[in-house]
């Protein structure tokens, strides 16, 4: 796992060589601010870390002030209560959602559970074509329809169908809603009302995806769907190709809820579940001898 968030971390890790290229036992609180402003942590967080800090830093200060985000209380769903475990995929164009719904649909496969997709973006054709050819590449069952269509159909009908085939995961594409378009947000709210209807407390867990390359700027993305229909956990994807990997720490210091995988590339085997120790120490391990 180490060595996968080493290649994962890689353009943060020489951002922050840039700036501390040599190694040692401690640094000073100016490099310490420095290195963090280099990864994308937000300003007002790094300036919390540094309020609780000495001038002389080591790694084990560094390592309990950084860690210190992660340590919220988070209602971790168990997946194992609910048949089908209903999910539905939420995030803005752009962000990583279909290929990620792909790399969950592998996830399951390899645990040996059945999985259903179901293709509730119908707001463009390219989102529903692009599902099937993952579906089919997985040799994955999907429900779907034209563009245009009501996607709280869909919604009902991936959930009927799971029940009565008795699948094991359900897992629900939508629109990459704008936060701006009010519209495509109400869509949303009746997505998860009708997926209620067809299972009650169904979808079981509404994931968020968010581009890692936008850093801390995508919080705002966060805090809105948040608000329209409550966000049950983070998937951070394209996070090999940025050197804003210290925007991990600002989302979760601002969002307060967990963060449950990565994206470490584009096949699908590429996700794996976040660690926050690991990804504390894989930063470190760029700063301390």
């Amino acid at each position: 796992m180490f060595n996968i968030l080493k290649k994962v971390f890689g353009r943060t890790k020489d951002a922050i060589k840039e700036v501390a290229p040599v190694k040692k036992k401690k640094i000073t609180s100016d490099e310490f601010e420095d290195i963090l402003l280099e990864a994308d942590v937000n300003y007002d967080l790094i300036e919390e870390f540094l309020d609780g800090l000495g001038d002389s830093i080591d790694r084990g200060m560094a390592y309990n002030a950084l860690i210190s985000v992660f340590q919220y209380k988070a209602d971790w769903i168990i997946e194992s209560e609910h048949r089908p475990f209903v999910e539905m995929i939420i995030g803005v164009n752009g962000a990583g959602k279909t290929t990620t719904i792909a790399k969950l649909a592998r996830m399951y496969q390899k645990n040996g559970k059945s999985v259903l997709l179901g293709a509730g973006d119908t707001f463009r054709a390219a989102a529903i074509e692009q599902l099937t050819r993952w579906a089919k590449r997985l040799d994955v069952p999907i429900i779907s329809t034209r563009q245009g269509h009501d996607p709280s159909a869909v919604v009902y009908d991936t959930i009927a169908s799971a029940i009565s085939k008795k699948i094991d995961h359900v897992i629900i594409d939508t629109a990459g809603r704008l936060h701006t378009q009010t519209n495509l947000g109400e869509e949303l709210k009746k997505m998860v009302r009708i997926a209620n209807k067809a299972m009650p407390n169904a979808p079981h867990r509404k994931m968020l995806i968010l581009d890692g390359t936008q850093g801390s700027s995508s919080i705002n993305q966060a805090k809105v769907f948040n608000e329209l229909i409550g966000i049950d956990g983070i998937i951070i994807t394209k996070l090999d190709g940025t050197a804003k990997g210290g925007s991990v720490l600002s989302i979760a210091n601002e969002l307060k809820m967990p963060i449950y995988y990565i994206g470490t590339g584009e096949q699908p085997d590429d996700l794996i579940p976040f660690k926050a120790n690991e990804y504390v120490n894989t930063i470190l391990d760029e700063i301390f001898i």
